[in-house]
């Protein structure tokens, strides 16, 4: 009795121990120095309202932030794809697969039972010319002996996780499912900034086709007067002749605009997830104003945008699967019981003397597999290199990306101010001209130059509106990413929280 009491403690330690010894090396996020600020959020960017300075008083950029442009047509639409948009879906269906391979790893932690239930019927050879020997069944002589037996059982499996090769195999899953769900929530900024730089890309081809239409209106009026004149004999043929040529030049632009904002309107449909023949949208609506987007530090950008804590969720994955690759050399533990009834009758099968049961513990050690072991650790090795890699310039294309849109829409504000200026000279420029093409002081082609000179800058001013948009639209995602850590894989199912 008192080798038993010692026996005991002994085993449990040794089984502590053996516990103890796990493959899995402790996760470390990939070093990466990150500036403190900005190198071009400046003071001429504040002061262009583009970057406004920290305020902790303030509130911080809504979860709907494209409803800082203040468009209620950009509102509706965003509603609509957030149901509809198929690559949000395709996110959601990748995020549901991740869950379930979570739910099927932790299910490796626990024992397995399963039933059994077999009837058979044999036969045992016998003496050739034997006779008078009786079998069960009746049959005799040198048939051999036919029986018939019943079974019914259960089994019960269980592999103990000594070398971590399980949980290594679920800290994998849970790692990419945590990837998945970062995932969607990067698909539905991504999809919600598509959706607003398109709409805007619209609205911008609208008010190309609205500036081009008043001026085929001006444009047309320019060549009456020039056809008066030529019949009148105060203007030449080739006056004329330029005065046809630059409206149907202007004609052909419109159509162009046309033709473009009919494909936006299509793009913006497969946004929506719906056919372009069951979406339009009614022209006539302006370019919103740019608001400013909230100042944030470097840092932060890290902690919100859902493709960075993407990227470093799957270099937690790979590396969860190097100590997975690396348990493989180590012998596998299995304990296994089995119990039922066997008998040669069916009717009083389940009986004390039909019983039977086993248990016991296997272990399984690969002695030699012609290196197959050692080149899936160093595989899952350069899979971790890779993901840390890409986890880096995930970061560094997300830092760049910010710098590139701050520097853009500070400078296109200035360019917007600029061109405001310009289309003003233009149109004064013009009005002279025309003036003095009535009195015949100057050439058609002075009128001709200046008129180009004005619908040019009228263009630049629609293209420089829109540009700005696009910088101010992609800072606000960038500020407006936020995601959040995965849920418990429940029993009913796993949820995803991502936003």
């Amino acid at each position: 009795m008192q080798l038993k009491t010692l026996q005991t403690p002994a085993i449990w330690l040794a089984a502590a121990l053996l516990a103890g010894c796990s493959t899995q090396s402790a996760y470390q996020r990939p070093a990466l120095e990150v500036p403190a600020q900005f190198k071009e959020a400046t003071p001429e960017a504040a002061e262009a309202g583009i970057w406004r300075p920290a305020d902790p008083s303030r509130a911080q950029v809504p979860d709907n932030w494209w409803e800082l442009f203040g468009d209620e047509q950009l509102n509706r639409l965003q509603q609509q794809a957030a149901t509809g948009n198929q690559s949000i879906a395709q996110a959601a269906a990748r995020l549901r697969a991740a869950q379930a391979a979570v739910a099927s790893s932790q299910a490796g932690l626990l024992p397995t039972l399963g039933s059994t239930a077999g009837a058979t019927r044999s036969r045992s050879g016998g003496a050739s010319g034997a006779s008078g020997a009786s079998g069960t069944g009746g049959n005799t002589g040198s048939s051999g002996n036919i029986s018939t037996n019943y079974s019914l059982g259960l089994n019960a499996s269980w592999e103990l996780d000594l070398w971590g090769r399980v949980s290594g195999t679920v800290s994998a899953s849970q790692a990419s499912a945590q990837a998945s769900s970062d995932d969607l929530a990067a698909a539905r900024l991504s999809a919600q900034a598509s959706i607003t730089q398109t709409y805007f890309s619209l609205r911008a081809a609208d008010a190309s086709v609205r500036l081009l239409q008043e001026t085929l209106q001006s444009y047309e009026q320019s060549l009456k007067l020039t056809n008066n004149r030529y019949r009148a004999g105060v203007a030449s043929s080739a006056d004329v002749a330029q005065a046809e040529a630059q409206y149907k030049s202007t004609q052909a632009q419109l159509i162009e605009a046309q033709t473009s904002r009919a494909q936006l309107e299509h793009a913006l449909a497969a946004l929506l997830g719906l056919p372009p023949a069951a979406f339009s949208l009614e022209a006539g609506a302006e370019l919103p104003l740019p608001p400013e987007v909230p100042a944030m530090l470097s840092s932060q950008l890290l902690e919100q945008r859902p493709d960075i804590a993407a990227a470093e969720r799957r270099v937690a994955a790979a590396n969860a699967q190097v100590g997975v690759a690396r348990a493989a050399f180590f012998p596998a533990l299995t304990l296994s019981a089995t119990a039922g009834y066997r008998g040669a009758s069916l009717s009083n099968l389940v009986s004390a003397p039909n019983l039977f049961w086993s248990l016991g513990p296997s272990l399984a050690l690969a002695l030699f597999d012609g290196g197959a072991r050692t080149a899936a650790v160093e595989s899952a090795r350069a899979s971790l290199d890779l993901a840390a890699a890409t986890y880096r310039q995930t970061v560094l294309t997300a830092l760049q990306e910010v710098e590139d849109n701050l520097v853009t829409a500070s400078a296109l504000a200035r360019e917007q101010q600029v061109q405001i200026e310009a289309v003003a000279a233009a149109q004064k420029a013009l009005d002279v001209v025309n003036n003095q093409y009535r009195a015949g002081t100057v050439a058609y082609l002075n009128v001709l130059s200046a008129q180009t000179t004005v619908l040019s800058a009228r263009r630049s001013l629609i293209d420089v509106r829109n540009r700005r948009l696009a910088a101010v639209n992609t800072l606000l995602k960038n500020v407006a990413g936020r995601w959040e850590p995965l849920g418990p894989v429940s029993a009913q199912g796993p949820q995803a929280v991502a936003r």
